[in-house]
């Protein structure tokens, strides 16, 4: 009998779904946990956590093969740019070439139909993956509740007014920790989770459903000031954002607005059966970050 542990490896470990996967991860001992980072300074904290670090820089294709030696399973997650279909392809290979079994991939919203470029970028790397021949699980997450707390370091809610670009439409929301929760079963439980394409988004609300229900939980007025797309292209550009990426974004905001995304308002009810729980709603999301919206 070989009760040798599966060695699963977490990229983007040190962003926001990375470490809140690998919290969940390290709560179980049934693998060896091994986080990916770019650069010493970050693996240094890591370390001190207990955690094992490799580096691994997808801009610096050297560090893929090293980083992936011995390496079962792999939560496969790039930054947002269109740089990512390069990057996931040399990481793939490298990853077939050593020998990794379960690929994770954090994906984008959308059908398999999708024309919203970064959304199909995206699949385009799911299918990638499944021509490579790993076991798979693909997460589709659709928008993420902590776009407003921030989007790429701008701040989303002042003093309780909501500036956004997709007019009154309604879209499927999930919060990030929920998308860590649903990638480290996955990780954990290939076998359950191969060939699973899991789109995650459990709550379906427009900006002014959310400044209404912020206003009740909080006992503050917040109200939704809607905006053109176009003020968000320039905010992200003086971000100094990758704008290929952020105009792919502009678009999909334009076409929510226009209500021109068939299922864009879609939820789902494979939250419980994946992770033995219920998923986080605005109301629940509101509350556990109530620091951060109330003036």
């Amino acid at each position: 009998m070989n009760n040798q542990k599966s060695t699963v490896l977490v990229t983007g470990a040190t962003g926001q779904i990375g470490s809140d996967a690998l919290r969940f991860l390290r709560a179980d001992d049934s693998i060896t946990l091994v986080a990916a980072v770019r650069s010493p300074a970050k693996a240094q904290v890591l370390e001190a956590q207990g955690i094992r670090t490799v580096i691994l820089d997808f801009d610096k294709e050297e560090t893929l093969a090293p980083a992936l030696q011995g390496i079962d399973r792999a939560f496969l997650m790039t930054g947002y740019s269109v740089d990512m279909l390069r990057q996931s392809k040399a990481f793939l290979d490298k990853a077939k070439q050593a020998g990794v079994q379960h690929i994770v991939h954090l994906g984008a919203c959308g059908r398999d139909d999708t024309t919203v470029a970064h959304w199909a970028w995206h699949q385009f790397v799911e299918r990638y993956i499944e021509w490579s021949g790993f076991s798979f699980t693909h997460l589709r997450p659709e928008t993420f509740m902590q776009n407003l707390l921030s989007y790429d370091g701008t701040r989303a809610v002042n003093k309780g007014v909501i500036q956004q670009y997709t007019g009154d439409a309604r879209f499927s929301w999930v919060d990030g920790e929920d998308v860590a929760l649903v990638a480290a079963q996955t990780l954990l439980h290939p076998d359950k989770h191969s060939g699973k394409t899991y789109r995650l988004g459990y709550d379906a609300k427009s900006y002014g459903d959310i400044a209404t229900i912020m206003s009740e939980v909080l006992g503050q007025p917040f109200r939704y000031e809607s905006q053109s797309p176009d003020i968000f292209l320039e905010n992200m550009r003086a971000a100094g954002a990758e704008m290929a990426y952020m105009s792919c974004v502009c678009d999909n905001f334009k076409r929510v607005a226009a209500r021109a995304i068939p299922g864009v308002d879609e939820t789902f009810d494979n939250f419980p059966g994946i992770t033995g729980k219920e998923p986080v709603r605005w109301e629940a999301f509101v509350k556990k970050h109530q620091a951060a919206f109330a003036y």
